[in-house]
């Protein structure tokens, strides 16, 4: 495979192409065949130093974007500044220049601040790839989503995805409404009013305020997580109400009278998003994501490495 990226960082799917995406899919689906050989390694990335620099908690989209980095066979720096004092700006980039000095080919990077990565990419010349900068983006999440549609559709083309929840603070939201678009699905948002970005309309998705009515017409649900550290202010009484208006459980998905893929982001707050039941049902593909997760996140690092040649 000789196609290449026609950007040199990840900074998010806004900057990309429907042409790009199709070649992170496609080369996602030979490392997926990969991680599920009895050897899940192998020697791509071989003399790549790969930095993990986490300025914001994380779990699994650190052990997702380590996995996928061990298993191309890079060396691997990690770098948690999630407890320190580590603040935007010029501390940002002496921390970054520092771990520059140890010759770093590519920078993963989670930032609480929007656009720290663009920052970043402006003063440093390793690759980035944008693990996540505030409520801007998280371009790997919106690619392994629209790769595990795929994988379990045929194609994203055409399809009627809704996205559930908190849209004002999910990073999640925004990348997968550009990602979905560009490959050509519907896409309508669902919430309360408190938690719709104001004139989100502009973005080219249907809103809708009532679960039923959005579960009605989508084939795919993703279901996003209250992001309540993110909130300053209450958006809506508690989290029992929130359940109650646009918590997914068994009794309103068995009433739809068709089948429907259900999706989250993780990690699942259980009982107020969807219930147990309906993240352990056949319906669910939440695991799916996660081991899809490793996959295209390899296929990034391999493609943004420039390795397209071996």
């Amino acid at each position: 495979m000789n196609k290449k990226l026609s950007v040199k960082h990840l900074l998010g799917i806004k900057d990309l192409t429907a042409d790009d995406i199709s070649l992170i899919l496609a080369t996602a689906d030979q490392f997926k065949e990969v991680i599920n050989r009895p050897i899940k390694k192998v020697p791509s990335l071989r003399d790549i130093t790969i930095a993990n620099l986490f300025f914001e908690n994380s779990t699994r989209t650190r052990l997702s974007f380590e996995l996928a980095e061990r298993r191309l066979s890079a060396d691997v720096v990690n770098f948690s500044a999630a407890t320190s004092s580590v603040k935007k700006g010029e501390t940002l980039i002496d921390t970054v220049n520092n771990i520059l000095a140890m010759k770093v080919d590519l920078v993963v990077m989670r930032h609480a601040n929007p656009g720290a990565c663009q920052f970043l990419s402006r003063h440093i010349d390793s690759k980035i790839v944008n693990a996540g900068d505030g409520a801007h983006e998280h371009p790997t999440q919106a690619l392994l989503d629209a790769y595990s549609i795929q994988e379990k559709l045929g194609s994203v083309a055409g399809k009627k995805v809704v996205i559930v929840g908190d849209i004002l603070h999910s990073r999640v939201a925004l990348s997968n409404i550009f990602c979905l678009q560009k490959l050509g699905a519907e896409v309508m948002v669902c919430g309360p009013r408190t938690l719709m970005p104001r004139h989100i309309e502009s973005l080219g998705v249907r809103v809708e305020y009532n679960l039923r009515k959005a579960l009605e017409w989508c084939d795919v649900a993703n279901m996003l997580r209250i992001q309540l550290e993110r909130q300053d202010i209450k958006f809506f009484p508690s989290l029992r109400e929130y359940s109650m208006q646009y918590g997914l459980d068994m009794n309103l998905l068995n009433s739809l009278g068709k089948e429907i893929l259900i999706m989250h982001p993780g990690p699942i707050n259980r009982g107020v998003e969807i219930t147990s039941e309906v993240a352990d049902s056949s319906q669910s593909i939440i695991l799916d994501q996660v081991e899809n997760g490793v996959a295209v996140r390899m296929a990034v690092l391999y493609l943004l490495a420039g390795r397209t040649d071996d």
